[in-house]
């Protein structure tokens, strides 16, 4: 495993990092508009990604898509040094849970999946590919 670190999808994006931002230090880094995705159209203007660096740590942040409830704003991304180990990890997290966006090949040239456990907790599994 590389790394574990937050995933925050919230509303008004850009205001809430500028804010953590003032308040923790860290720059701003990797902010990709919806914009600049075909399949996001009619949601220009939204942040699709962008991470606070604070140190060695990574706080991901991304304007909310559609309806989230409660406990499903924060997320844990993993991102894993392997095919074969992004598919292990994912079969185990899906054992009991379920996996709103199946793992599957992206346009950024990951292989990435989004799953719940059997516990409520949510997970970004990213291996990038080389």
């Amino acid at each position: 495993m590389k790394s574990a670190s937050p995933y925050i999808f919230i509303e008004n994006c850009q205001e809430a990092m500028n804010f953590y931002q003032q308040v923790l230090g860290g720059e701003i880094k990797h902010v990709q508009l919806a914009d600049d995705v075909e399949m996001f159209k009619g949601q220009e203007g939204k942040v699709l990604h962008a991470e606070l660096h604070l140190g060695s740590s990574v706080i991901h942040f991304s304007d909310q898509f559609d309806a989230m409830t409660q406990g499903d704003t924060i997320k844990i991304t993993l991102e894993l040094e392997s095919e074969q180990e992004i598919r292990e990890v994912y079969q185990t997290l899906l054992d009991g849970g379920h996996a709103p966006v199946k793992l599957q090949d992206t346009f950024w040239g990951a292989l990435h999946a989004n799953v719940t456990d059997k516990y409520g907790i949510g997970w970004l599994l990213n291996y990038q590919k080389q």
